[in-house]
């Protein structure tokens, strides 16, 4: 009956140990197959305690070989974040340096430009002047003469008026006391008496007509001044809004390339970082595949292990107190039932 329980269990729980020991059973004494079972029990309680050390140690470095793993892949993934936001940052900060340069150089032709305008209108602008100052110094010196002359002719001509009259008189007595000369017969009359006093009724309009252009003359030389008050106003307006933008672009691209420099360097450091967190993440994963035999490609889990290794024991135990028919084994005494 008990080589029977023995057969049975070992086909039932597929028990090689078993197995063996059913066949050693049937050959050998009962005395000497009690002594197999319980060595066999003791083994396999032996092997029990031995898992069970086994099974915390696989527990223990499984777990802490799979924390280390998750936290040097969470470093990794952490520093790959990093990396890809320095390398956008790169990206961007490069773009806007080439953007300031060319506003940069752009303005500073803009300006230059400008400069090279407003000076050639200068220039214009004062030839301009200088032609119109000496236009109206001219007309002035011509206006001042005239009127000089003029006014000197009409003093003369008074002055003539009286002479005539005087001489007119005396020359009707001398005729009547004797008869005048060809010479003084063929010079007088029209043309050939008292000297040239001018045009006077003339004078005003052409006076006019030169106080007319000397007015011109000045209002060009105040409309030129005034041009060139404001086109000197505007440019500097211009320019100093200019040197203000060029001074805040190149101030801006400056700073942006220290912080592009820093961008690249941390970068760098962290391509290194990244690269010995790889290193120490293949470290985690060999130690994971080294546990692997030992803790987890067994072929069947602890818990089966477990419960079949009872069953093991609880078959010896019944096929031991099957051929304790006296009692005297401790785990088939009454108490112990």
């Amino acid at each position: 009956q008990a080589l029977r329980s023995l057969r049975e269990a070992g086909g039932r729980l597929g028990s090689t140990a078993l197995a063996a020991l059913a066949a050693r059973a049937q050959a050998d004494p009962f005395a000497k197959v009690k002594t197999l079972i319980q060595k066999l029990i003791e083994r396999l309680l032996s092997e029990s305690t031995e898992e069970a050390t086994k099974k915390g140690f696989c527990d223990m470095k499984l777990g802490e070989a799979t924390q280390d793993r998750d936290y040097r892949m969470a470093d990794a993934n952490r520093l790959a974040a990093e990396i890809i936001r320095l390398e956008a940052k790169e990206d961007k900060l490069t773009f806007e340096i080439k953007e300031l340069k060319e506003a940069v150089k752009k303005k500073k032709g803009d300006l230059s430009e400008a400069e090279k305008i407003r000076n050639e209108e200068h220039d214009e602008n004062m030839r301009t002047i200088k032609k119109a100052q000496q236009g109206k110094k001219g007309v002035s010196e011509a206006i001042d003469t005239l009127t000089l002359f003029y006014k000197q002719a009409a003093k003369a001509a008074s002055l003539e008026q009286v002479d005539a009259k005087e001489a007119a008189g005396q020359q009707r007595q001398h005729r009547g006391q004797s008869r005048a000369s060809p010479v003084e017969e063929d010079t007088s009359g029209a043309g050939f008496e008292g000297s040239y006093t001018g045009k006077q009724t003339a004078s005003e309009g052409i006076l006019g007509i030169l106080e007319v252009i000397k007015s011109d003359f000045e209002r060009t030389v105040k409309l030129i001044n005034q041009e060139e008050q404001d086109a000197h106003a505007k440019f500097v307006e211009f320019e100093r809004a200019s040197e203000t933008d060029i001074s805040g672009k190149s101030t801006t691209q400056t700073r942006s390339e220290e912080d592009l420099a820093t961008t690249k360097a941390t970068k760098d450091n962290k391509l290194i970082d990244m690269k010995n967190a790889m290193n120490l993440v293949d470290s985690a994963l060999m130690q994971l595949e080294e546990l692997k035999p030992m803790c987890i490609d067994t072929g069947m889990s602890y818990d089966d292990r477990v419960a079949k290794r009872e069953e093991e024991i609880q078959a010896l135990k019944k096929a031991l107190c099957l051929l304790d028919e006296e009692g005297v084994e401790p785990e088939c005494s009454p108490a112990a039932a």
